[in-house]
């Protein structure tokens, strides 16, 4: 027996890790993802446990090197987006990414920002970034790509206070609420930073 279901959760990476570990409480164990659907088979409940990472920071090349050594630890691995666009030939800068990664297009990992990873359940926590410096790095590299649309829209609006003052508030009202995520996954870096000197 499977089921489909439609959901979309964008880059919230822990909302849909905690959607897809739910499911598989409920028997449920995922084997397709397109870009709005899911595709779930019936297992034992419990059977399986997700995490999603994020991988649009990586070049073509050392995305599937990630994915294949994920794979050769023995986990089933799946690419899947973390946008909506349904264009071809499109292109995507990220400039917080490394050197390889910064121009996406639908060829190399654009619309394969994130890979769902999936183990069967051995009792213990299932985390992808176990270490201190793994977990800074990770919410390191939200806080970056947040800090980027910041700057952008922040740009956008002074270059349009002049010409047009409601674009250019638009543009900084959009600039200050992109602001919030880069503050909460700093504030959450610190805390990792804090905890790791109290163990100390």
């Amino acid at each position: 027996m499977t089921k489909n279901v439609t959901r979309f959760f964008g880059g919230f990476t822990e909302w849909q890790a905690r959607w897809l570990n739910r499911m598989a409480d409920d028997g449920w164990r995922m084997i397709r993802t397109g870009k709005l659907t899911y595709e779930f088979e019936r297992c034992t409940p419990g059977q399986y446990r997700y995490a999603v990472e994020f991988i649009a920071d990586k070049s073509q090349r050392n995305a599937e090197k990630y994915k294949a050594f994920l794979e050769g630890c023995g986990y089933q691995v799946w690419y899947k987006n973390a946008n909506l666009n349904y264009s071809i030939g499109k292109v995507h800068w990220r400039p917080w990414a490394e050197a390889g990664g910064q121009i996406s297009t639908n060829r190399t990992t654009f619309n394969k920002e994130l890979l769902i990873v999936e183990k069967e359940n051995d009792g213990k926590p299932f985390a992808l970034h176990t270490t201190t410096s793994d977990k800074i790095a990770f919410l390191k590299k939200w806080r970056n790509v947040w800090l980027s649309y910041t700057a952008f829209f922040a740009f956008m609006g002074a270059a349009f206070l002049f010409q047009t003052p409601i674009a250019s508030a638009v543009f900084g009202i959009i600039a200050l609420l992109s602001l919030i995520p880069v503050i909460l996954y700093q504030v959450r870096i610190e805390k990792i930073r804090t905890s790791e000197h109290l163990q100390e």
